[in-house]
């Protein structure tokens, strides 16, 4: 099985860069969705420089790693029977919205900006 996350690429600009455990930029890159630390908080206990993070974050995120690792957990989880697909919840974050969604403002409008109750059933 091939490795999920993309090997190390240097950049072309600057003076070079030392070759950083991508382990450790995973786990720092995590950690800054998870716990909604802004990037320039990122502690340096991680070993990694939160521009670092960031920059792999936003190259992972176009080469599609996410969406990857999404599927490889679950596949694991499925093989194991630890789903419980009765139980599932789908939201916002998980589903992209075509063409702005279906609340979407008429071409030059300004958007909805607060949030309206939904309707009595």
């Amino acid at each position: 099985m091939e490795p999920l996350v993309p090997p190390f690429s240097p950049r072309v600009q600057g003076r070079g860069t030392a070759a950083v455990d991508a382990r450790a930029v995973f786990t720092a890159i995590v950690y800054v969705l998870t716990s909604g630390c802004a990037w320039r908080l990122l502690s340096g206990s991680f070993g990694v420089d939160y521009r670092t993070a960031h920059r792999r974050f936003g190259q992972w995120t176009r080469a599609g790693l996410w969406r990857r690792v999404h599927v490889a957990v679950l596949d694991e989880l499925g093989a194991r029977g630890e789903i419980d697909w009765s139980r599932v919840i789908l939201d916002a974050a998980s589903v992209r919205a075509r063409n702005g969604g279906s609340e979407r403002a008429k071409s030059g409008g300004p958007r909805r900006t607060r949030l309206q109750a939904a309707p009595a059933v």
